[in-house]
């Protein structure tokens, strides 16, 4: 039986896309149950619509309190069946409660090889720290920002002449190879957590790195 997934988001979804695509496969394991964004405007909003996904918006100006907020998301998702949350440009901290709750069942994906580069304006910083090399990885949500055990990255060399928004369309391309993957690998059964770590049965890393600048 297909893994039930909700898919969070609040902007246009491009990684939404890459799991609906993955999901359109019938040999995929895993099926996108709701997508709920906090904004109305969203263009992930439309992708799901198009693909016939079910989607909703919970707005969180629409609460007095962030808890609140939380707590109707929670009962979208159970009401859904979701298996495990996926966070796809998802602009809002979750609190504490809600990934307790939801502990090694949400997941989140991040434009850096964590643990560098955590939080926002990753591309940015990556290039003026001089780094030859960034990436993007997915990992299961923790309380504190941008941590959790990391289950698949991806890297990309960062070129003399890249500026932010073509790094980031290097690093996108990549992002959207390893979200469904990493959705994959938990629907099938074969992620374990032993401590923050995690194993994934059966997955080997490449015999061989590679350097940047090459030449």
């Amino acid at each position: 039986m297909a893994l039930k997934i909700g898919v969070l988001i609040t902007g246009r979804g491009s990684n939404l896309q890459s799991l609906i695509d993955a999901a359109a496969d019938p040999d995929f394991p895993a099926e996108i149950v709701t997508v709920i964004s906090n904004r109305a405007e969203a263009y992930g909003l439309k992708r799901a619509a198009r693909a016939g996904v079910h989607h909703e918006v919970i707005s969180h100006r629409s609460f007095k309190t962030s808890d609140a907020f939380e707590d109707a998301i929670d009962e979208a998702l159970e009401r859904a069946g979701v298996e495990l949350v996926c966070l796809a440009g998802f602009m809002r901290i979750l609190s504490k409660a809600f990934i307790t709750k939801w502990k090694n069942r949400i997941v989140n994906i991040h434009p850096s090889l964590l643990p560098s580069f955590k939080g926002l304006h990753v591309h940015e910083r990556v290039i003026e720290a001089g780094a030859r090399i960034s990436g993007c990885s997915v990992h299961f949500v923790r309380a504190e920002m941008d941590a959790g055990p990391v289950i698949i990255q991806a890297a990309v060399p960062v070129l003399l002449e890249d500026t932010p928004e073509t790094l980031a369309e290097r690093v996108l391309h990549w992002e959207h190879r390893i979200y469904p993957q990493a959705v994959r690998y938990i629907a099938e059964g074969r992620v374990r957590i032993t401590g923050e770590t995690v194993r994934i049965t059966g997955a080997e890393a490449p015999a061989s790195g590679f350097m940047s600048p090459e030449k």
